[in-house]
């Protein structure tokens, strides 16, 4: 075995590796750019090594600085995580010629299945199913538009060496072919350096599901069960879930095997994935087509450790070390469900737009397990919390936003889901911007709760973007009830105050609280909350400071919510079940007069051009003293970790006042970029 591990990466999958590696008496090594210095992943190592400033490119992407690092430090083997080198076949190949052990498949593997036409090809030869489509060079438009014709419409347009949902076109005639051919070339070129284009047949009512595969170095492959990674948004997965509620037994077997045919063929060994898309159209479950194969860890790789009891990146450890798999097809199991959701640092209320920052409060739900299965951490049981961040840390421009991952496991998939929406209400991030309310909307959704889910199920849903979960009246009662018992408390603290005048009055126990448009009565007794004129059946707690609130119900029935809660100046903020509601607070006596309040009104921003993520400024378009007509382009702004320019224009016809942002610099979000009058 191993005596000392390098992980060539960062974060939650870093701290994951660690974590095994510890259990096994693994030493371990970190590497880290100048923005991780301090990093979670760096403190929780035995030992860590400076690779270089904070741009990947110039660090984590360095195959040269970490191979010396595992030189320098002594590190005998190499665990890529996912992302950065984990699918190179160089990076594959250097290890070895270092005489250092890659944890993961063999070159010659990865090499096969990173070309995408030359990997269905193989798949093809193996015997698995594989989407009708032309695999060969295309010459140009009139070519495609002729096998886009042969194949029959819809098709898709892929770039033969994408990945992560670039790429990518849907054709639902010859004039979409003719308008999308030559921009994916040109998509795959500037991306990934390969402007080769495939066509294949679009599967209608897709859905994505997964096949986890094992191999040792002796020929030995099984496959650990499916996963379903259906909702996406934008070609990236959101949820994922296993097993997967649309695929039977007979489905599986299929599926599996033709999983580790593949897997065979191309001499693979250590964990992998291959992915697979389903037609949720065809209830007979025979209409599975190869996508691609994955040659590292899958992020989701957790919903697999849970229903199955293996901890994957174990086996990767002494799979690289030569060990045999320890267990056959027949050992491996199904053991209840499970479900991961991806906590993003991202605004799901402007657009999922990336959100940077320091993380101010990073609180994560009470987890039976960190970072690895079968944690002996206490905790909620069936609550597993992945990640790489700690309270004072910042989410950086130069890396995927992704704060943490949250698996749930229960005995059944309304056990993990419940379990999913509860926890999800106990974390607490203030900072960046997060997708909390957005994946919690997601778990509560009718349509996904049935598992009747599609890859469109997202685009479908939320046409116009998100704007919270509906909130059920029940649960406004509640959170009504939450916030005239916190105005309580808080009046009666006021009221201790040293040095008043007069008599120390009691707190008021009559309150309306208005939640949206309409106002409810709350009264605050010793021995009940009352709302609307009925008792609330639920027991509360607060003291003037707490950040969480807990409703617990009092009647046997019902569930607990937790509440983050946040003062205002005429209230609270109360954020549960995917939305955030602001709460009107004021005593009843005082609540008739609200009417005659003069209403604020919101300032005149239109005035401003402002930063609607955060970037950098890569071109402003004007000068002090220039005209601008409306729709003209003002600045362009290079999103963060979207690679993509957004044009800025201006709203109306106006003269460039100041400027208070220059091309090159980075920008917050909101940030005034220049003035106009």
């Amino acid at each position: 075995m191993f005596k000392k591990i390098l992980v060539a990466n960062r974060g939650e999958i870093a701290c994951r590796v660690f974590r095994t590696a510890k259990k096994m008496g693994i030493a371990t090594v970190a590497v880290y750019s100048d923005a991780d210095a301090r990093a979670p992943h760096v403190l929780m190592a035995d030992e860590a090594v400076r690779l270089g400033p904070a741009p990947a490119a110039e660090s984590y992407l360095k195959a040269d600085l970490i191979l010396a690092a595992a030189k320098a430090t002594g590190a005998d083997c190499i665990h890529p995580g996912y992302g950065f080198l984990s699918e190179r076949e160089s990076f594959a190949k250097a290890c070895a010629e270092a005489g250092i052990a890659f944890v993961g498949p063999p070159p010659n593997a990865i090499a096969a299945m990173g070309d995408k036409i030359e990997s269905k090809k193989l798949a093809k030869e193996a015997g698995v199913n594989v989407v009708p489509g032309f695999l060969g060079e295309i010459a140009d438009t009139e070519e495609a538009v002729k096998i886009a014709t042969d194949i029959g419409y819809p098709v898709m347009m892929k770039a033969s060496a994408g990945g992560g949902g670039k790429g990518m076109r849907l054709a639902w005639n010859e004039q979409d072919v003719r308008e999308g051919f030559e921009a994916t070339k040109r998509e795959g070129l500037a991306s990934f350096g390969d402007d080769r284009v495939f066509i294949e047949k679009f599967i209608e009512s897709p859905r994505h599901i997964e096949i986890q595969v094992l191999g040792d170095q002796h020929g030995n492959v099984v496959y650990l069960n499916e996963r379903e990674c259906s909702v996406q948004r934008r070609h990236q997965k959101v949820v994922e879930e296993a097993p997967s509620p649309f695929v039977t037994p007979k489905m599986r077997k299929a599926m599996g095997e033709q999983a580790v045919a593949l897997a065979k063929a191309v001499g693979y060994y250590s964990a992998g994935t291959v992915e697979l898309i389903v037609s949720g159209a065809d209830k007979t479950g025979e209409s599975f087509y190869f996508l691609e194969m994955n040659t590292r860890l899958q992020v989701e790789h957790p919903v697999t450790e849970e229903i199955t009891g293996l901890d994957l990146v174990e086996q990767m450890i002494r799979v690289a070390a030569g060990e045999k798999l320890a267990f056959s097809q027949k050992d491996v199991k199904i053991d209840g469900w499970a479900i991961e959701n991806r906590v993003y640092a991202e605004d799901p209320y402007r657009g999922f737009l990336p959100s940077i920052g320091r993380l101010v409060r990073y609180n994560t739900p009470a987890a039976d397990k960190r970072q690895a299965p079968f944690g002996e951490d206490e905790g909620a049981p069936g609550v597993r919390v992945d990640d790489g961040v700690a309270e004072g840390g910042e989410v950086s421009m130069f890396y995927d936003p992704m704060i943490a991952k949250l698996i749930t496991h229960g005995k059944t998939r309304e056990e993990a889901i419940d379990k999913q929406i509860a926890a999800l209400d106990q974390f607490e991030i203030v900072g960046p911007g997060t997708n909390l309310d957005f994946v919690s909307a997601l778990m509560q959704h009718p349509r996904f709760r049935s598992g009747n889910i599609t890859t469109g199920f997202i685009a479908e849903e939320y046409p116009d973007g998100f704007h919270g979960a509906p909130a059920s009246e029940e649960t406004v009662r509640t959170l009504a009830g939450i916030a005239g018992f916190a105005a309580t408390a808080e009046a009666d603290r006021a009221r201790r105050v040293d040095g008043q005048l007069g008599d120390r009055l009691q707190p008021p126990a009559e309150w309306v609280v208005r939640i949206g448009d309409k106002d409810h009565d709350v009264t605050v007794s010793r021995d009940a909350l009352i709302v609307d004129g009925t008792e609330l059946p639920v027991a509360i707690e607060y003291t003037p400071g707490d950040r969480v609130v807990v409703a617990e119900p009092t009647d046997g029935d019902g569930q607990p919510l937790s509440v983050k809660l946040g003062k205002t100046r005429t209230g609270f903020t109360l954020n549960a079940l995917g939305a955030t509601h602001k709460a009107r607070v004021l005593p009843a006596r005082a609540a008739p007069y609200a009417k005659h309040l003069i209403e604020k009104v919101p300032p005149d921003l239109s005035k401003f051009l402002i930063a609607p993520m955060p970037g950098l400024l890569v071109r402003l378009h004007v000068e002090v003293g220039d005209r601008v007509e409306a729709g003209q382009p003002l600045a362009v702004v290079e999103a963060m970790k979207m690679e993509m320019e957004n044009i800025l224009r201006a709203e109306k016809v106006a003269v460039v006042k100041v400027l208070n942002a220059a091309a090159g610099e980075s920008l917050q979000v909101d940030q005034v970029i220049l003035e106009l009058e």
